[in-house]
């Protein structure tokens, strides 16, 4: 009852809108809150509903005393890895929130709310990995038992139980947002600009527990499937899930801990920072046409809030029939998410109407460059290129990876002449699928960029909007996110039951609708990631601009600690203004006894031509002050204002172009690390492998019953290793995406940072679509031999892709999903620590 009630407050509450937002001389507050409260309700809804398929979950049968057992074993390795891992991550945020401070407080180089925005941002994305973990070890051995019933059955159990992890990584993740912005607004009263940079830096912390729980996850979990296939299937010959192999358990563990918890935290992190990069850049792209910046920062959140309703509505279209196959299934998960996705782009022309149209025609001004009135739909149709370039990556990474189409089976039919050419097939089939996702981007970036500038990608005043059509192209792709991720929770869950069924030695049936249900899983996985990483790249380039606008408030608060040093500038044509920096004056203006600093930026400017006013500013000490014609200097283009610059004169004043050298070292530094952390990630799931190898090994040799079925492994000493390793070995590749940026921004500066994280969102974008694709492509060509191709299992064909699905999981469940992260995070870094580049970059480069 609670939970229709709210998917139906969500359609009244946007017709209220309509009323509020018709009346452009209305008050402004009312139409800001009624968005606001659609927003929360969408998250409410979200949390709502997924309390309602958890209790559904929990009320089916468990199975008997055998699937209960094994669940519950399960179940208390995932709880004692979490726990293990959680404590680490604790001390790293503790640490890292009183540097933070340090910053805040010390240095007064960004707002004091950031530490406690850091927090809750890492709070939250581990709430909802914690939930969608406990839902999936709760879930797998009822799915095994439903799948007794019918396939349907099984599907829906899975289905919904996805749904959980899918639903609250949504809701909190735009409650988090709520929650900011009303204490923000409401609460200490800031201005538009200092929210959404403030609210920006909570990504931080998401994104660092989505970068620990991906790496440790992803450790966790490839370390036992390497040793649980290597010595279980190559050596022992025994089938998969095995209980006599004593990696089994830590096997299924890992499939919760890295495709669930781990996933999870993934897509909480690009959902938040697309949501808050798009608020940030509609603020800069509106300045000073406050109705317009209030409804271009809410269309983002009610617009989440809409996709959330959209996605209950598509879970529930979700369901097959018996004897299908994994095509059939695929539809019935395709019914879903496009019913959804329809239903978001009529939703999104009914807000942009609302939001955007209606308010502009008063709103902004006849002469205004910007637009107004209907040219506002541009939004719309960035909207629908992100909706519908997730879905066309989704489409084309179901294809590259799925056993029913041809790049899978070509790996397995290179399968027939040993591991070397599947390793090799594997890898090539990786690398030609990243075209489609590049291509499709990179329209994609156009068209919306284009769209909200009506194609004038020349107009300097117009580049923050178009950016802006980025970064809600990128909520628009995420918009349906509580039923896509829910693809993809659903697949560890099938998995999980899939092993259940085989440990409990059930009836063969009901093996192959697990079967059936696991391999769709691990299609709908590959695609999840695909996804995952399309929409990382939309978020990263938004988060790319957003890190400007943190730039922007960064020169402010500079400039607020010169005020002492000038009473009043005066008028601008006979200006005082204190040399902050070479290229960076403090204006000060003194109304009613309160100082307000302001910072004018000087653009590069050749020796020859420094003369007049420019002459007195460049002889002037740095900390100095000087009187000059602002004015004129205004008007000839060698400064402009700090709280009026657009994105093109940042890039002018810092001259990031190609030929800097600061610039190009920068791109150079973000390619190498993406491939040094797929090199540290991959490296360290080889050697926890190899102790996992090992000790699987010696149980085997030294207690001989255990083939024999006459004793039980020692399950738990398998989890002990793959817990210690992932804890130990996840350090170093994190603090390589959080120390970097940094380091970079203090030696290279802004145009360092710019060139750093432009190089690693293309390498890193390229590189995880080519490791996720080549490694789900060789998991289902050893599936596809498994179901009877090349002669099934046991054969040397079967033996040769069981070596490609191991090189490949570390490719796709490990370093190709954490790579997304690590472009993510280094932006997040980048924005949070803008404010001391700003500030204490070294100047030894000039």
């Amino acid at each position: 009852m609670v939970g229709t009630l709210c998917f139906v407050a969500i359609p009244g509450t946007v017709r209220a809108a309509e009323e509020a937002a018709s009346a452009a001389s209305g008050d402004l507050e009312t139409a800001v809150f009624v968005g606001w409260l659609c927003a929360l309700l969408g998250s409410l809804a979200a949390l709502v509903f997924a309390y309602r398929f958890y209790s559904w979950m929990t009320q089916q049968p468990e199975g008997n005393e055998t699937m209960i057992r094994i669940a519950e074993a399960v179940r208390q390795g995932a709880r004692a890895y979490l726990n293990r891992q959680y404590r680490v991550v604790a001390l790293f945020f503790v640490v890292t929130s009183a540097l933070l401070a340090i910053v805040a407080f010390v240095f007064h180089a960004q707002s004091r709310w950031v530490p406690f925005a850091f927090l809750t941002g890492g709070f939250f994305s581990g709430l909802a990995g914690w939930f969608g973990m406990k839902t999936a070890t709760l879930a797998s051995s009822r799915t095994a038992a439903a799948a007794q019933q019918s396939l349907n059955s099984g599907l829906q159990v899975a289905f919904r139980s996805g749904a959980v992890m899918g639903l609250v990584v949504v809701g909190l993740g735009l409650l988090d947002i709520c929650l900011w912005f009303a204490i923000l607004h409401w609460g200490v009263h800031m201005d538009l600009v200092e929210i959404t940079v403030t609210m920006l830096c909570f990504g931080m912390g998401a994104s660092s527990q989505a970068l620990f729980a991906r790496v440790g996850g992803g450790i966790f979990t490839k370390a036992a499937d390497v040793g649980a296939d290597l010595v279980g299937k190559v050596e022992a010959g025994i089938p998969e899930d095995d209980p006599r192999n004593p990696a089994t358990i830590a096997d299924n563990v890992g499939d919760n801990v890295g495709d669930v918890a781990g996933m999870g935290a993934d897509l909480y992190e690009s959902y938040c920072g697309s949501i808050l990069a798009s608020a940030a850049l509609g603020v800069a792209a509106y300045h000073g046409i406050p109705r317009m910046q209030f409804m271009m920062l809410l269309l983002p959140m009610v617009l989440a809030a809409a996709g959330i309703v959209l996605s209950i509505f598509g879970i529930y279209l979700v369901r097959t029939e018996e004897g299908a196959t994994q095509r059939n299934l695929l539809k019935a998960l395709a019914r879903g998410i496009d019913g959804s996705s329809v239903g978001v782009a009529v939703l999104a022309a009914i807000l942009v109407y609302l939001l955007l149209v209606v308010p502009s025609q008063t709103a902004v001004p006849d002469d205004s460059i910007l637009p107004k009135g209907n040219a506002l739909f541009g939004v719309f149709g960035a909207i629908v290129t992100g909706l519908l370039s997730g879905i066309i990556i989704g489409r084309w990474t179901e294809y590259s990876t799925s056993e029913e189409y041809a790049p899978t089976r070509r790996i397995a039919d290179q399968a027939v002449t040993g591991p070397a050419t599947v390793i090799i097939a594997g890898i090539a089939e990786g690398f030609y699928s990243v075209w489609v996702p590049i291509v499709v981007i990179g329209v994609a970036i156009l068209l919306a960029f284009g769209f909200c500038t009506g194609f004038q990608f020349q107009d300097e005043q117009l580049f923050a909007l178009g950016l802006y059509g980025v970064a809600i192209g990128a909520v628009g792709m995420l918009s349906t996110l509580g039923i896509t991720l829910a693809t993809d929770a659903y697949g560890p869950i099938a998995d999980n039951a899939g092993g259940n069924a085989q440990m409990s030695g059930l009836e063969p049936v009901v093996r192959q609708r697990t079967d059936a249900l696991d391999s769709l899983g691990n299609t709908t996985a590959a695609t999840g990631k695909g996804f995952a990483i399309g929409s990382a790249a939309l978020t990263a380039l938004a988060l790319l601009a957003a890190y400007l606008e943190e730039v922007r408030v960064g020169f402010d608060r500079w400039a607020d600690k010169h005020v002492e040093v000038v009473e009043d500038s005066g008028e601008l044509t006979q200006a005082t203004v204190v040399r902050i920096d070479q290229r960076v004056l403090g204006f000060v203006e003194n109304e009613n006894g309160r100082k307000d600093a302001h910072a004018y930026l000087v653009f590069p400017v050749s020796r020859q031509l420094i003369d007049g006013e420019l002459k007195k500013i460049f002889d002037t000490p740095i900390g100095g002050t000087v009187t000059v014609n602002l004015q004129t200097l205004l008007a000839e283009d060698k400064v402009v204002a700090n709280e009026t610059a657009t994105i093109p004169d940042f890039v002018r004043f810092y001259e990031i172009t190609i030929m800097n050298p600061k610039v190009l070292v920068g791109i150079f530094m973000g390619v190498m690390l993406a491939f040094v952390f797929c090199a540290m990630t991959m490296k360290a799931v080889g050697r926890a492998a190899g102790s996992m190898v090992e000790e699987v090994r010696r149980q085997f040799r030294e207690r001989p019953g255990i083939m024999q079925g006459t004793e039980d492994p020692d399950y738990a000493a398998c989890v002990d290793i793959s817990t210690a390793a992932a804890q130990r070995e996840m350090v170093v590749p994190a603090l390589l995406g959080l120390v970097v940026p940094v380091i970079v921004g203090l030696l290279l500066g802004v145009g360092g940072v710019m060139g750093m994280l432009s190089g690693g969102l293309t390498a890193g974008f390229a590189v995880a679509i080519m490791m996720a694709n080549a490694g789900g492509a060789w998991d289902n060509a050893k599936k596809y031999i498994e179901a009877g191709a090349h002669g099934g299992k046991g054969t040397d064909a079967h033996k040769a892709a069981v070596v490609g699905d191991t090189v490949g999981d570390p490719f796709k469940d490990t370093s190709g999903p954490s790579l997304n992260i690590l472009i993510k995070l280094m932006s997040m870094v980048s924005v949070v620590f803008a404010g001391l580049v700003v500030q204490y970059a070294l100047k030894i480069f000039g």
